[in-house]
């Protein structure tokens, strides 16, 4: 007896370990999200000559960490299927809050209980809008932002422009006031004097009168 019950499990073991080879699991879509109240579609596709009986199975994590799987509720199990890909469709006509989690299909055949990778539904709640403005307030805020902008680029050149011509007057005055601190006044006393002389004596003056020689230069 103990013999035929060791050749009856390695005979089961060995079909499963066979059916197991012909099973090619498809990859899911890992994330799935969804705005609160809008519909949702999660799909397990699989490649099998076998017809399992599939269960969908969602995954909630608890507060303390660990997850608790349980068994979703469905109205009718609706498969599509492709070149051999089998897909069982699961749909949400209004998901909630509540519904966030990770959503397996399990595949029952005979003895066999696999679970697919599974897509994680995560439900959201839209930001809600705290102004509503309309068109025309928008087209204002809009104009009063480009003549703000631009007053912002205006202001600061229109100050720095200032400034530069008052820096380029402010050195052109002090160039003027330097042209005069060169000269010595004795010089410019004793240079008068010999032109005020030299008016008295009168614009002529006889050439034998000049005590020094005169060089004329050949033209």
């Amino acid at each position: 007896m103990p013999f035929k019950l060791v050749i009856f499990l390695c005979f089961w073991a060995a079909v499963a370990n066979a059916d197991l080879k012909e099973l090619k699991l498809e990859a899911d879509k890992p994330l799935e999200r969804v705005a609160l109240s809008h519909e949702a579609t999660i799909r397990c596709c699989y490649h099998w000559n076998k017809k399992p009986h599939v269960t969908w199975i969602i995954n909630i994590q608890n507060t303390n960490g660990t997850t608790m799987p349980s068994i979703v509720n469905q109205s009718k199990d609706v498969i599509e299927e492709k070149d051999g890909v089998k897909c069982h469709l699961l749909f949400f006509k209004s998901v909630r809050l509540n519904d966030t989690g990770l959503y397996q299909c399990k595949l029952n055949h005979d003895t066999l209980h696999i679970f697919t990778h599974g897509t994680f539904l995560q439900v959201y709640k839209p930001l809600q809008k705290t102004l509503n403005l309309s068109e025309s307030v928008k087209n204002s805020i809009i104009t009063a932002e480009g003549v703000l902008l631009l007053m912002c680029v205006l202001i600061p050149g229109t100050m720095l422009l200032c400034k530069r011509l008052n820096e380029l007057e402010r050195k052109k005055g002090q160039e003027e006031e330097n042209i005069y601190e060169g000269l010595n006044l004795d010089d410019c006393n004793s240079a008068y004097h010999q032109i005020q002389r030299s008016n008295q004596q009168g614009p002529y003056q006889d050439v034998a009168t000049c005590g020094e020689d005169i060089q004329l230069e050949k033209p």
